[in-house]
């Protein structure tokens, strides 16, 4: 019979957790596609060092494209993070608190990381006018210099501050099922 670590370890989150309700879930299954992402990339490399090393042919696209899927996923990881409260946190204050008292520092963590989610928001968006935008008003997302040149600098940037945006509803979303299942 096998043994299921997880089982033994009721700490270690297994999905959303319910007061991320159904955005959290959402994100939850959408960590799969970052996942693979990350698996991808890796495969991606090893087909640089064999064309490379094996057939002295080089790829052009390989190294930009891995720090493209890399970087991504580990924007979407703070968002999945959030989904699945699995952030790290002070277990020797929090978990000697009560359950009532825990769900109130459940909820003021949430709205303090909803106002700071929200400041990081407005950041992002100053960066990706720029990496968007020309001043004149076109629409010309930033490249990264190379002789490729691909736009996923200006790509990142938007993707950065989307998952911001998902972010703040979802420290919303959060705080106010705490505030809910405090008054119940």
């Amino acid at each position: 019979m096998a043994h299921d670590d997880r089982a033994a370890a009721p700490d270690i989150p297994t999905g959303a957790i319910p007061e991320a309700g159904a955005l959290g879930r959402a994100i939850d299954r959408l960590g799969l596609i970052f996942a693979f992402g990350i698996v991808a990339s890796a495969g991606m490399l090893l087909i640089e060092i064999v064309m490379r090393y094996g057939l002295n042919a080089p790829t052009f696209w390989a190294h930009e494209t891995v720090i493209f899927v890399n970087a991504t996923a580990f924007v979407f990881g703070g968002l999945y993070a959030v989904a699945r409260n699995a952030h790290i946190r002070v277990v020797l204050i929090y978990d000697r608190l009560s359950d009532r008292v825990r769900q109130r520092v459940d909820m003021l963590i949430s709205m303090v990381c909803l106002v700071a989610t929200v400041f990081f928001g407005w950041a992002s968006w100053l960066s990706l006018t720029r990496a968007v935008w020309t001043p004149t008003g076109e629409i010309r997302l930033e490249g990264s210099g190379s002789a490729w040149n691909p736009p996923t600098p200006g790509l990142l940037k938007v993707f950065l501050f989307v998952v911001l945006c998902v972010m703040a509803v979802q420290f919303a979303v959060l705080a106010w099922n705490y505030a809910c299942k405090g008054s119940r």
